[in-house]
């Protein structure tokens, strides 16, 4: 019976999946004539980006790629002044190649769930640093999800199991990476130092807390806290190591006198600081004695004054309390003045935002930015900003761009806004998504960083080379869509 149940739900699945997958005529619903163009173009972009940012790219690449095309055919033909049906065909078109992007990464979810969790997992922990090894591994991972879509679910299934091992391979190292590479830098120091020699206890205990932690790392490597708390111990022992040898080395060119001043000075200038009594005729047992029980009495007085300060908090919560009890009493009040206010903002937003857009215009040169309307909201083309080749440091010759583009944003108080990155077609199409996420963000935190807008403000994505904007096969086509894009959103702008 349970042997007929499974031959029956491994029936359905196939079924699913051919039912999912088959026919091969695009279902593309027409969009209306009435319908303005740059509206949709705007909507299609935010549910391109929203997918993206679902990783749908990654889960259905195939159909991800020809949905980005259509929309960039869309873009083109608006902007060459193409006739309305071709560039609402070419929406439609997208939507309709999305939706089907949408639906086999659906089927990989369900399908393939462990070596797309094992992936997320790798790249988490910065595994895309880890060079050609991680690239062949998304290589792998992307004919996984071509097989999908190409419905070759089986061979998807079987070969599984091998690319989810790569990614937990490579998440491994990466973890070992970050949290003991200094420890392994700092130990190939203290032997540069002859710690073997001069500090051989203290080199075996560090070298011993390295090997604990890289073998407790390998079987826990998501007990965080515990490895956190471990690596720590080795990088502590590690740095302890060099000092010891160093305090060895000096030791052994001392005389014993020497020795023994040396370290009546270290008690005393601590028990001065203490005001603890001078107690250098004393042996060094009770010298220590005198400095410990200086500190006690210390602790003692401090925890005094903790209690004391706990005293005054719990006076000024009920404070606190009584406020607020206040302020609820007139937030009715403010409820109505606020929806009065807005609706006077709302009929003046449209007038205001124009005067903005030329103002922003005006704080460019063209050959620094271009700035477009889109509806209600503003897009900054940085056609200037310069990036090391293959890095994503914000040098200083950028810093003048950087702060006009403070100044336009400060235009519009404190927006929401979005970076995007955008390479050539020059590598391979991993790295350059990777590099220019990595672009985007480095803009968005240099704007944290001066205190332009708050974190949560900033949204940096990076599409790499989908969306070019000039040919890439001339050194001005590629050098126009090596760029940052920089849409400002508004909130005060909703008409």
């Amino acid at each position: 019976m349970r042997k007929k149940i499974s031959i029956m739900a491994a029936l359905i699945t196939v079924l699913f999946f051919l039912g999912a997958c088959g026919g091969s005529n695009l279902k593309v619903k027409q969009i209306s004539m009435s319908e303005n163009p740059t509206e949709q173009i705007n909507s299609l972009n935010n549910d391109l980006q929203n997918a993206r940012n679902n990783q749908i790219y990654v889960l259905s690449p195939i159909w991800f790629e020809k949905a980005e095309k259509s929309f960039n055919d869309a873009v083109k033909d608006r902007n060459s002044g193409a006739a309305l049906s071709d560039i609402l065909n070419n929406v439609a078109q997208s939507r309709a190649q999305l939706k089907e992007a949408q639906k086999f990464a659906n089927i990989a979810n369900n399908s393939l769930s462990n070596v797309i969790k094992r992936r997320k997992l790798a790249r988490a922990s910065g595994a895309p640093n880890l060079g050609k090894d991680y690239v062949d591994a998304e290589e792998q991972f992307t004919d996984l999800m071509k097989a999908v879509e190409n419905k070759n679910l089986s061979w998807a299934k079987k070969n599984e199991e091998k690319v989810a091992h790569s990614f937990f391979q490579l998440e491994l190292r990466a973890i070992k990476e970050q949290t003991l590479g200094e420890v392994r830098k700092l130990l190939k120091q203290a032997e540069n130092e002859d710690a073997k020699k001069f500090a051989p206890s203290t080199y075996a205990l560090a070298t011993n807390k390295l090997k604990e932690t890289d073998a407790f790392i390998s079987k826990n490597p998501y007990s965080k806290e515990i490895m956190l708390e471990k690596a720590n111990n080795a990088l502590f022992e590690a740095h302890r190591c060099i000092q010891v040898t160093r305090q060895s080395k000096k030791v052994k060119t001392m005389r014993p006198e020497e020795i023994t001043l040396w370290h009546e000075k270290a008690l005393y200038q601590t028990a001065d600081n203490l005001s603890a009594p001078d107690m250098r005729n004393e042996t060094f047992i009770i010298q220590v004695e005198n400095i410990l029980s200086s500190i006690t009495a210390l602790k003692k007085d401090r925890n005094f004054m903790i209690d004391r300060v706990k005293d005054q908090q719990a006076e000024i919560e009920n404070l606190k309390k009584q406020i607020s009890l206040l302020e609820r009493q007139t937030v009715s009040l403010k409820d109505k003045t606020r929806e009065e206010q807005a609706a006077k903002e709302r009929l003046a937003a449209e007038k205001e935002f124009n005067k903005l857009y030329d103002k922003v215009r005006s704080v460019f040169s063209t050959d620094e930015a271009e700035v477009y309307k889109q509806g209600n909201q503003l897009l900054i083309r940085l056609k200037a900003i310069q990036f090391p080749v293959g890095k994503y440091v914000i040098m200083p010759e950028n810093y003048a761009l950087l702060s006009k583009v403070q100044r336009a944003i400060r235009v519009f108080g404190e927006p929401n806004i979005v970076i995007e990155g955008h390479t050539d077609s020059t590598g391979s199409d991993e790295l350059n998504e990777h590099l220019s996420e990595k672009r985007a963000y480095a803009v968005g935190q240099y704007f944290i960083a001066n205190r332009t807008l708050p974190e949560k403000k900033i949204v940096s994505v990076g599409y790499g080379s989908v969306r070019p904007i000039a040919s890439n096969k001339t050194a001005n086509g590629r050098a126009i869509n090596r760029r940052i894009d920089l849409i400002i959103k508004p909130e005060s702008m909703k008409w």
